[in-house]
C-alpha cells in the first residue's frame, strides 16, 4: 500500500510536464514527481502516471504498485510489450475529461442534425436555400460504447430530446436507454442510428468494425462521429461510403495513423471534418485531484477503482 511519507510518482506524458508538476504540488505536496527518463533511484518509485511508455521504462521498477493512465483510453499502455502483467492500471475517469468528450460529440451531433454541414457548403456557393429541419425528438443517435463517457453523452443528448440508443459488446443494461449487445444485435443497432457516435476502445474485436458492410446498414444519409479510436474504422471504406452518399458526413478526431498522413484523402474530402485527437484533453489540475482522491481512498483500505481488464483491452 502506498505510504504517505514516501510516495514517488514517475511521470511520462510527452507534453505539458510542468503543468502536471504544478498541479501535483497543489493537490499532493508530499508527492515526489520524477520525470522520465531522469528517474533517480528506481527502487523508490511506487506509482506511475503514463502515456505511451517506451519498453525500457519498466526496467528495475521493482517496487511499482500502480499505474495511472493519463487518458481515457489505455491502448498506449497495453501495446507496451514490457508492461508488467500483475500491476493494477487505473483509468482516468474525471469530470473535465468526461465533459470535454461530451462537448465535442454534442457539437457534431448538433452540426449534423441542424444541417450546418450543408449550410456551410451553401455559403461557399452563395446559395440561399431553406432546408427542412427535423426535431431532435425525431432523430436517433446511436452511441457505440456506453461506458462512463458514452453514458454521460447519452444523458445530455436525452436532455436535448434526442432518441438515444446504445451498443456494447458485452452484457449490461443502462437506465433509461435501449441497449443493443453483442455481434447478433449490431446490425439492428446500426440500422436505427441516424447519427452514429463511436466511443469504443481499441481491442482486437473492434478493429475495422466500421467497414463497407457495417456502413451499408446505416440509414441513407446518416452521419458518423468517431472520438473513440482510429483503428475502429476502415478508412478506405469510409471514404467510399461518403463518395457513394451512403454517409452524408463524418467528424473524425482519431485515425489509424496519427498524425494523419498528408496523402490521406480524408484531408480534402468535402464531407469530412478533421480534428487532431483533441476531442477531450486531460486537464492536469482536475486529473491530479482525481489521482489524489484515489490514492487517499486506497490508503484507507479501499480497492483501486476503474481498473483496466487487460484481457478485454480496456
Amino acid at each position: 500500500m502506498l505510504k504517505e511519507d514516501k510516495t514517488v510518482m514517475l511521470l511520462r506524458t510527452d507534453t505539458r510536464d510542468q503543468a502536471w508538476i504544478d498541479a501535483f504540488s497543489v493537490t499532493m505536496p508530499e508527492l515526489e514527481v520524477r520525470l522520465w527518463p531522469e528517474t533517480g533511484d528506481r527502487s523508490e518509485i511506487n506509482c506511475a502516471l503514463l502515456w505511451g511508455p517506451p519498453p525500457e521504462l519498466f526496467d528495475e521498477l521493482d517496487n511499482l504498485e500502480v499505474i495511472f493512465s493519463i487518458g481515457a483510453g489505455v491502448d498506449s499502455l497495453l501495446t507496451c510489450q514490457t508492461l508488467p502483467a500483475h500491476l493494477p492500471i487505473v483509468r482516468m475517469v474525471e469530470s473535465e475529461l468526461t465533459a470535454g468528450m461530451v462537448e465535442f460529440c454534442l457539437f457534431h451531433v448538433l452540426r449534423f442534425h441542424r444541417l450546418m454541414h450543408l449550410f456551410e457548403k451553401h455559403r461557399v456557393e452563395r446559395r440561399w436555400e431553406d432546408l427542412t429541419q427535423v426535431p431532435a425528438s425525431e432523430v436517433t443517435v446511436g452511441i457505440m460504447g456506453i461506458g462512463v463517457l458514452g453514458q454521460a453523452l447519452a444523458r445530455q443528448l436525452s436532455a436535448l430530446r434526442y432518441q438515444v440508443i446504445g451498443y456494447r459488446r458485452g452484457p449490461g443494461d443502462v437506465d433509461d436507454m435501449e441497449v443493443f449487445r453483442g455481434v447478433d444485435q449490431f446490425e439492428t443497432f446500426m440500422r436505427r442510428s441516424e447519427i452514429l457516435v463511436a466511443l469504443m476502445p481499441s481491442t482486437p474485436e473492434t478493429k475495422k468494425l466500421i467497414n463497407c458492410r457495417t456502413l451499408s446498414w446505416l440509414p441513407p444519409g446518416a452521419c458518423f462521429i468517431n472520438a473513440g479510436r482510429g483503428d475502429l474504422v476502415d478508412e478506405e471504406d469510409l471514404v467510399s461510403a461518403l463518395d457513394g452518399r451512403r454517409l452524408a458526413g463524418a467528424a473524425l478526431d482519431v485515425f489509424k495513423t496519427e498524425p494523419l498522413p498528408q496523402e490521406s484523402p480524408l484531408w480534402t474530402h468535402p464531407d469530412v471534418y478533421i480534428t487532431p485527437h483533441i476531442a477531450s484533453i486531460t486537464h492536469p489540475p482536475t486529473a491530479c485531484r482525481y489521482i489524489a482522491d484515489v490514492i487517499g481512498r486506497h490508503r484507507l483500505g479501499e480497492p483501486w477503482p476503474h481498473l483496466v481488464e487487460i484481457g478485454r483491452g480496456y
